[in-house]
């Protein structure tokens, strides 16, 4: 069967990869991207797997009959074949990228019917990004739940004791993963409900349980609202949002590090309502002018300043300043290694 074939082709190739590489099989996979993507998208891309931790990317190929990029990539967190989804989706451009690693069973159809459809699909006449969104629509169909007890990324432990017991998740990581559950998946209410309480212990479960015995039908997200109200921050939008006016770069601290720390404080005003949504951009690159005091060159280089009536996205943002951080290491570099004047 040829998608057989191919997939088997893909895995060895992964494993001829890794050995050329030095890598560990464990912690490494192939995802199948659209051509166009710059490295550091494709790794904030993958990186939205929590599974997987830091991504990053080790070469890249063509593969003419796919008509797409064989992207190889390293991950901090050696691969759980239970934890990391058969695609990935870009959060901006909506494309899905199928993902491929040794480890991933070939004994359910499904599994290879992303190859199928891209075997078919990669004809002359057809592009890249048809294809790959043909795979998506079909990757989107077949991960639909069939009923109740559908397989799903169990939540951690989460008892709302400090400091945090070990095994259990941290209370803010939690309610993300959680409010992410609620949000993104098509189970019933009823269901979402049972995933929640199933993975409380002590004082959060009590808090469950008391908003269950005043209303028995209370709304999953309803349950995260009085969670959060027992163990989140009691501070108001208004204080986050003078917490993240004050945030200033390290001394030592990168600029890309900085920018996801302001993130994670703007995050948590958003939520609070100290800042509305439509200003989120242009708050985030007013404190990055203001904080990055240690970065003054590389803001020049970005031109943010001439850029705040428009400023980009997060990930756009994120993705420039790592490209000009390569960038300056690559000069750092050359220049050690030239004894002498270089060029």
């Amino acid at each position: 069967m040829e998608v057989q074939s191919v997939h088997s082709e893909l895995v060895m190739e992964l494993r001829e990869w890794c050995k050329g590489e030095s890598l560990d099989e464990d912690h490494v996979l192939l995802a199948l991207v659209t051509k166009g993507y710059e490295v550091a998208q494709i790794e904030e891309t993958l990186e939205t797997v929590k599974a997987l931790g830091r991504v990053r990317v080790r070469g890249r190929r063509f593969h003419s009959k796919l008509d797409c990029l064989t992207v190889l990539c390293e991950c901090k967190e050696k691969i759980d074949p239970t934890k990391v989804p058969a695609e990935v989706k870009h959060p901006t451009s909506e494309d899905r990228w199928p993902i491929i690693f040794a480890g991933r069973s070939v004994s359910n159809g499904d599994t290879l019917t992303p190859l199928k459809v891209l075997l078919d699909a990669a004809k002359p006449s057809g592009s890249a990004e048809s294809i790959i969104r043909a795979v998506g629509d079909v990757l989107s169909k077949m991960e639909k739940p069939r009923g109740e007890n559908t397989s799903y990324r169990r939540l951690r432990m989460f008892s709302g004791t400090l400091p945090t017991p070990a095994g259990e998740e941290a209370f803010e990581h939690w309610l993300e993963q959680a409010r992410l559950m609620v949000e993104e998946s098509d189970c019933s209410a009823k269901e979402k409900r049972r995933r929640i309480m199933e993975c409380l212990r002590g004082p959060a479960l009590a808090v469950v349980k008391a908003v269950r015995t005043a209303e028995a039908d209370v709304a999953p997200s309803e349950c995260l609202d009085a969670i959060e109200s027992a163990f989140g921050t009691a501070e108001s939008g208004e204080d986050l949002y003078f917490e993240f006016r004050l945030l200033q770069e390290g001394k030592s601290e990168k600029l890309s590090t900085f920018l996801r720390r302001l993130e994670q404080s703007l995050t948590k005003v958003v939520s609070k309502g100290g800042i509305p949504a439509s200003r989120v951009d242009a708050a985030r690159v007013e404190q990055l002018l203001q904080g990055a005091i240690h970065s003054d060159l590389m803001l020049v280089q970005l031109k943010l300043r001439e850029r705040k009536q428009n400023p980009p996205k997060f990930l756009e943002l994120l993705a420039e300043i790592r490209a000009e951080e390569e960038y300056a290491a690559a000069r750092v570099k050359l220049s050690s290694s030239c004894p002498g004047p270089c060029g």
